[in-house]
Formats: C-alpha cells, sequence, structure tokens
C-alpha cells in the first residue's frame, strides 16, 4: 500500500457519485426507525464551533502517558516517532499470506499493548462489501483497518492484521486523505475497524478531512474494548458505534481474549455509546445514519454466555436495540488441536438458533437479516 502520494485537496460536493438508491423494501427491524431527514454528521457542527479542534489537541494529549484504551499503559506515545525525521518508512505487505511473528518498529516503546506510537498503523482500506447491508449499501462500507489490538482474540480471523500487525504507519494527512478518497469512490460512510487504541490519531485526520470537505457519517466498528474517555471525546463525532460484545464471563474472557476485564469494560462502554446516539435508525433507503449496532459472534459451547448478554442488550440497553448474530464463526488464529481444542469446531446449527431464541426471548426483535 502507498501513502506518499495522498495530498489533501479540497473535495466539492458535485464531484460525488450520486447516492441515490431505487426504491426497495426497508428491513423489518427498522419499522419505527426511519428518520425523516438525514441528519447531518455531527463531527461537521464540532469544526464550525471550533469544538473539533480542542477534542484533538486534547486527545493528543493523552498519548504522552498512553491511558487511550483500558490497558493503562502509561507510556510516552506522542514522542514516538520514526527516525527519518518523522516520516513512516515504507514497508513491506503481504497480502493474503500470514506472517510468522509480530513486526514492531524499532521507535515503539516497550510496555506498548498496542505496539503503535504517534502515528496510527493502517493495514487496507477499501469500500468494503461484507458488512451488514445497512453499512455496505450499494456502494460499500467505507473502511479503514488499522493494524494491531488492544486484545489479544486466540480465534482471531484477521490474525495477520490484529497480532501480526500487518500494515503501515500513515501520518493524519495521509489518513484524511483514505478517508477522502473514499468518499470520492460513493462509499456510504467511513469505517474504522478496530480503532480503540488510535481514538487520537483517528480524531486528528478527521480533523483534516472535515475541513477538506468530508461529509459522509462515521462508523466506529470496535471490539468494546474501549476506555470512557476515548468516548467522551468522540461523543458527537461517531454517528454509528458498532461494538461487538464477545463474552460475558471474565473467566472465558480471560482464556480466550487474554482480558479479564473485557465484560465490564464493554457493559460500560456499550452503555455510553446507547446513551450518546441511541438505537440505530435508517434512512428511507435503509441505510444507517446513527445509532448503536451490536454485534455478537457465536462461538462453541457458550450459548449460556451469548443469552446473559442477549439479557442485557434487553433489559440495560434498550428491547428496540438493533443486533447482529454472527453464524460465521470458524477455527483460526493461534486455534489448533492440543490447543483451545474446544474452539476448534464451528458452532452447530443448534446452538446458533439457541442463541437467536434467547434474543427473542428477552424481547429484543430488531436483528441483522
Amino acid at each position: 500500500m502507498e501513502y506518499a502520494n495522498w495530498v489533501i485537496e479540497k473535495v466539492s460536493p458535485v464531484t460525488l457519485p450520486s447516492l441515490h438508491k431505487p426504491s426497495a423494501p426497508l428491513p423489518e427491524a427498522a419499522r419505527g426507525f426511519v428518520v425523516a431527514a438525514v441528519p447531518e454528521p455531527g463531527y461537521l457542527r464540532l469544526l464550525r464551533s471550533g469544538e473539533l479542534e480542542q477534542r484533538v489537541q486534547q486527545a493528543l494529549a493523552e498519548l504522552e502517558d498512553c491511558r487511550v484504551c483500558p490497558r493503562d499503559c502509561r507510556v510516552d506515545r506522542l514522542h514516538a516517532l520514526p527516525a527519518n525525521g518523522g516520516r513512516p518508512p515504507s514497508e513491506p505487505s503481504h497480502p493474503g499470506r500470514l506472517v510468522a511473528s509480530r513486526t514492531v518498529p524499532a521507535h515503539i516503546p516497550k510496555g506498548t499493548s498496542c505496539f503503535t506510537g504517534r502515528y496510527a498503523r493502517v493495514a487496507s482500506a477499501f469500500p468494503h462489501f461484507g458488512e451488514e447491508d445497512c453499512l455496505r449499501g450499494w456502494k460499500g462500507s467505507g473502511t479503514i483497518f488499522f493494524s494491531f489490538c488492544n486484545l489479544r482474540c486466540v480465534f482471531c480471523q484477521n490474525w495477520d492484521v490484529s497480532q501480526v500487525g500487518e500494515g503501515r504507519e500513515a501520518r493524519p494527512d495521509e489518513l484524511a486523505g483514505l478517508m477522502l478518497d473514499l468518499q470520492v469512490r460513493g462509499c456510504h460512510n467511513i469505517n474504522f475497524v478496530t480503532p480503540e487504541h488510535v481514538v487520537p490519531q483517528l480524531l486528528e485526520a478527521v480533523l483534516l478531512a472535515a475541513q477538506a470537505g468530508l461529509r459522509l457519517p462515521l462508523v466506529y466498528n470496535t471490539s468494546a474494548y474501549d476506555s470512557l474517555r476515548s468516548l467522551e471525546l468522540l461523543e458527537g463525532v461517531v454517528d454509528i458505534y458498532m461494538p461487538d460484545f464477545k463474552y460475558w464471563d471474565p473467566q472465558l474472557a480471560r482464556r480466550y481474549l487474554k482480558a479479564e476485564d473485557y465484560p465490564d469494560v464493554a457493559r460500560r462502554t456499550i452503555r455510553e455509546m446507547h446513551r450518546q446516539v441511541g438505537p440505530l435508525a435508517f434512512d428511507r433507503h435503509g441505510l444507517a445514519v446513527c445509532g448503536v449496532l451490536v454485534r455478537h459472534l457465536v462461538m462453541p459451547g457458550a450459548a449460556e454466555d451469548a443469552r446473559h448478554i442477549m439479557h442485557f442488550l434487553a433489559h440495560e440497553l434498550s428491547p428496540d436495540a438493533y443486533v447482529n448474530i454472527m453464524d460465521q464463526y470458524r477455527p483460526a488464529g493461534s486455534v489448533e488441536e492440543g490447543k483451545y481444542p474446544e474452539l476448534c469446531r464451528r458452532p452447530s446449527a443448534a446452538e446458533i438458533d439457541l442463541v437467536v431464541a434467547s434474543a427473542r426471548a428477552e424481547g429484543l426483535w430488531r436483528f441483522d437479516q
């Protein structure tokens, strides 16, 4: 991936492709949640008031004694810059190949759980047609995949990106340029994937992109292992929060995510996301415009754990919470026979049906189809 040629220029709305879709039936889950007028992305209001620039300065200050995520590493990421005058070096990419060992640049300080310094590390950026229908629409969701992660999920299906760190560092103007390019290509939104550890860098780039003409809604696609401080900085910036809720049981979280506090953190953060933006809402074409979309990946042998998650969503968020119960788990990452053998199979149809039945029994009804 090459970033060296990115130049931010003012983008006129008249140059953007048409985003109008032929009429089609709205999904059942949209019933009662269609907005009369599509809201303006919140970051544009903050841009006009000057608040967005203030948020950027506050967020960057957090990097100097980093507590951007719940790992609370307390290391100085703000000054963790490449040695070649601040421009990230070109690094080889190996698309489609699992790299055996993690590659951490020499300028990243020891003790940094996310292996990321002053600049966000980006693995890819493209119109994604594998997301939920309400995000991908007919022109794709403009996904930007950040490298590395603050969790250590043993079953991660993006292991080469999240754990090995395939990708390269991008300066703020380059990251903003990626957003603007995805907008010009007609994407319906900008979708930040695994952004928990790069919230300051994300905000910095959003400011630049907004000043240059970005006007798409922002999707924050997260594991839910976020700090409340980061969410405070994101309030009014993010339009759509899309958290996973992986495990309810702290012991399962410790074994499979390497974060025993994950369930407590996820409950706090998902409550806060819902407080900020409420239930997922759509435009008249069925595209999500604001709100929370919760994902849950059904895991082998974890139907009872999932039942607690569905109870939480129905009773501590809302029965109107929009949920994607995902059935595509497959053994990946470091899962193999002899190591996490209980995860060396796909969930059965009966397990998936049980999780869906549990969700319905709790009163949830807005499911992604």
